[in-house]
């Protein structure tokens, strides 16, 4: 739904500053998220350690000119170096973060569909996955994103609902009393579900009792509740609380519950459940084992019974449920180990089922059980209650070796039982200076811990990498390129995005990205989504678009708030499917056309199905539609390539008439911003023209890159004698050769040899003699007054890129991204 930004002003009760007159679609928290800046309205959110208001002139410079702030910021901006423009508005608030949720509840308010709200300690996010798997084949459900169930999660997920939607489905978690009241506010559930009590984040309240009336706040107008019946604490809390919704308390042993579970019975793949509802006995299966699956199952089933879900339906859809993608990740580890990652958080209920998970994984291995398991923090326990605790799942799951990691359960050590093999650290950085993850071999190894602990750093391998050759990247010369395309740009507002894939043409993509963040690009783009990952991890925080997504690397998208091309319904479908999956929804993607490359791409006669697909989902959302000229750096393909624009026009003005917001459109690459700005749309791409090569001519612009090495030694040979492998170096006279530290591994390919090319020692030509091999080739410098350590130009300032292209007789960008990683980059500033 869209809002004018005075109704919204008014509904938050803001000062407006600006007379910018827009509508807004979307809220955004974290600039890290943006996708959508012309209908964004972002809130300045205030941490202990951050301020929001901090990334106004970011966002402003990525189109976004609609902001929340408060008064005490609003000042600071007002008296700062930023400049307040009529063009954006203000709406001064004295908490923004109390505004984002008054303007949740405003948007609940409209609508009187039903809507369940699901608390508990575990099993929230699987129960609303579950839910949208058996209810949303005959409902149109809005539902929280992933585990957005936080005082800024919950607004955020509620402002999702629609005028489509006929079922909300939404979380609420808390750490401390007090928090649920806002919550429920904004929820408004008429369905509640209670999943359990557990002891995350137990610290701000006085006991388990204290923590599950605060949780039953937010059912306090509901019309029904949903609980384990069988639970003594949860019944307990529900009696006092004085509820007046009706109540569904399922349970495994009173027959006089409203929902009974008469049997469960546990196979070797799956479990059968009977059950008696309403007089009414019937039997399903679900396709778990533990514990925990059954009794989120459960409560799913008292959701479904109440909705009037039919009964085969319902044992249909219970058998094909599918495992919700939540903190457990199962990768291959070295010395035939398996790692299962588990560093989501560190309660005692989710060690269990972690435990429990480890115990399956190893037996089917057949491995020994390896415990890597730091401080277990936030409990509100005494150390030595909790550590006596974990000592016994410990000893229950047969774990042989543990490795505790914190001053806490180090200080415990002497509780587990001294059969097991144990090490203790005082923090992550002691483990990994130590030899013991060096020793673990043929071992099942659960890494449990506190996000804080970085154990993350456990499973990585780092390896040092010494070597003489080096590529030095201007980053000056960079930004010079970056600015002489833009100035090409007819219209200011025309975005950019910048290709960093193929570690951003063999530059190396960290600092190429971060020095393009700085200067305000639009977008980045990479080919794989590990390409994108590894920039978020390290700190990138622009729009990423993934130009190559792999069916394999969704999980990785979502996780990183990575934007994928999509080229055809194969993709399309499995996309929403595993977006539907992850409870994820409106999730920008890019839509690519095909006008003539025949690479990839819809055809244009698909758009009329494509639209349809794309409006009966909610799961991805199109943020952009483009295309691939064919050959607009050559003026022989000209009226090709006005067809491809021609093409392109009405295809995607088709597909932006479906749909009220913005679709970005672009076709223009490095010289279709050269030698078409008619065509440059909303958008363009700057691919090998940043890197300081025109593609229309192989001229240099600003030389980015600088392939450099030394000589290791020199020595005369005779006439008589040949040189390198298969004695392919034939010698004209006596020779002084130098062998030189770079070779066809490090990218330096082996045609250029035997005379081929030449590198520059000391301004000099010093030709490749025979055969370049895999880490060293000898160059020629019998005339060049030059000596052992002195410095090699592979290519540079004074020996263009493309004159080994040529000689190669292949294009610039073949010859940058075969620069090895072995070869250490450089980067400074002019």
């Amino acid at each position: 739904m869209s809002y004018a930004i005075e109704s919204i002003a008014k509904s938050i009760g803001a000062r407006r500053v600006g007379e910018y007159e827009t509508t807004i679609d979307w809220l955004l928290t974290d600039s890290r998220s943006l996708s959508f800046p012309e209908e964004t309205l972002f809130f300045a959110l205030a941490t202990k350690r951050n301020s929001g208001a901090r990334y106004i002139p970011d966002l402003y410079d990525r189109g976004v000119r609609n902001f929340v702030v408060s008064e005490e910021d609003f000042k600071e901006i007002e008296s700062g170096e930023w400049r307040v423009e009529s063009s954006l508005n203000f709406l001064v608030v004295p908490n923004p973060l109390k505004a984002l949720q008054k303007l949740a509840e405003v948007h609940r308010e409209k609508f009187k569909m039903p809507v369940i709200g699901i608390t508990g300690s575990n099993g929230k996010t699987i129960v609303k996955e579950w839910l949208h798997q058996l209810l949303s084949p005959d409902r149109c459900i809005v539902r929280s994103p992933r585990s957005y169930n936080s005082q800024i999660g919950v607004p955020l997920s509620v402002w999702q609902l629609n005028e489509e939607a006929e079922l909300g489905i939404f979380e609420a978690g808390i750490s401390e009393m007090g928090e649920m009241g806002a919550l429920k506010r904004m929820i408004k559930p008429t369905i509640g579900i209670l999943t359990n009590i557990g002891g995350a984040h137990q610290e701000n309240f006085f006991s388990l009792q204290e923590k599950c009336m605060e949780k039953l706040t937010l059912f306090k107008d509901c019309d029904v509740v949903i609980y384990n019946g069988d639970n003594e604490l949860i019944s307990n809390c529900v009696a006092k609380s004085m509820l007046t919704a009706r109540e569904i308390a399922w349970s495994r042993t009173d027959i006089e519950r409203p929902l009974h579970i008469s049997r469960v019975t546990k196979k070797e793949d799956h479990t059968v459940i009977s059950y008696r509802y309403l007089d009414m006995d019937n039997t399903f299966c679900i396709p778990f084992i533990d514990d925990a699956s059954i009794e989120n199952a459960l409560n799913c089933l008292a959701a479904c019974l109440y909705l009037m879900t039919p009964a085969d339906q319902i044992t249909e859809r219970m058998a094909r449920l599918e495992p919700i993608a939540m903190r457990l990740e199962v990768k291959e580890g070295k010395n035939n180990c398996v790692l299962i990652n588990d560093s989501y958080n560190s309660d005692l209920a989710s060690l269990d089922i972690a435990l429990d998970f480890l115990v399956r994984r190893s037996e089917k291995k057949g491995l020994n059980r390896t415990l890597i398991l730091s401080d277990i923090l936030e409990t509100g326990q005494s150390t030595a209650t909790l550590y006596r605790r974990v000592a016994q799942l410990v000893q229950s799951r047969g774990i042989n070796k543990l490795i505790g990691v914190g001053p806490e359960i180090s200080s415990c050590a002497a509780r587990f039982d001294a059969g097991i093999e144990r090490y203790f650290f005082p923090n992550t950085e002691a483990l990994l200076a130590s030899d013991v993850l060096k020793s673990l071999h043929s071992e099942v190894i659960l890494i449990k811990g506190s996000r804080i602990f970085n154990f993350d750093k456990v499973s990585e391998a780092l390896e040092l990498k010494v070597h003489e050759t080096i590529l030095e990247v201007n980053l000056h010369a960079m930004v010079e390129n970056l600015n002489h395309y833009r100035s090409m740009l007819r219209h200011p507002e025309t975005k950019m995005i910048c290709m960093v894939k193929a570690s951003a043409y063999g530059a190396g993509s960290y600092e190429i990205a971060k020095t393009l963040q700085e200067h305000h690009v639009d977008y980045l783009a990479v080919a794989v989504a590990d390409e994108g990952s590894e920039l978020r991890k390290a700190g990138i925080t622009s729009s990423i678009m993934i130009m190559d997504p792999e069916l394999t690397a969704f999980k990785t998208m979502f996780d990183y708030k990575l934007e994928p091309e999509v080229y055809n319904f194969h993709l399309l479908d499995a996309l929403i499917k595993a977006a539907k999956k992850e409870g994820i929804t409106n999730f920008p993607i890019h839509i690519k056309l095909d006008t003539g490359m025949h690479r990839l791409g819809f055809a244009v006669e698909d758009i009329p199905l494509l639209i349809h697909r794309l409006k009966n989902q909610s799961a991805v959302i199109p943020r952009s539609v483009f295309s691939h000229f064919v050959g607009s750096d050559s003026p022989q393909f000209d009226a090709f390539t006005r067809r491809q624009i021609e093409l392109f026009e009405n295809g995607s003005q088709e597909l932006q008439a479906a749909f009220p917001h913005k679709i970005l459109r672009h076709i223009c690459n490095t010289a279709g911003i050269e030698r078409f700005p008619g065509a440059q749309f909303d958008m363009v791409r700057l691919g090998i023209g940043l890197y300081g090569v025109s593609p229309i001519d192989n001229s240099i612009i600003h030389n980015v890159s600088t392939l450099k090495t030394t000589i290791l030694q020199i020595r005369d040979v005779s006439e008589e004698d040949t040189v390198g492998y298969s004695r392919m170096g034939h010698l004209t006279r006596p020779s002084r050769i130098a062998a030189i530290p770079i070779g066809y591994a490090d990218g330096l390919n082996r045609h250029l040899g035997r005379g081929n090319a030449y590198c520059l020692v000391n301004g000099k030509k010093a030709a490749y003699v025979g055969n370049i091999c895999m880490d060293v080739c000898m160059i020629d410098v019998t005339d060049i007054d030059c000596r052992e350590g002195d410095q090699v130009i592979i290519f540079g300032d004074d020996l263009p890129i493309t004159v080994l292209s040529d000689k190669l007789d292949t294009i610039p960008y073949e010859v940058l991204t075969s620069i090895s990683t072995r070869v250490k980059r450089v980067y400074y500033q002019e």
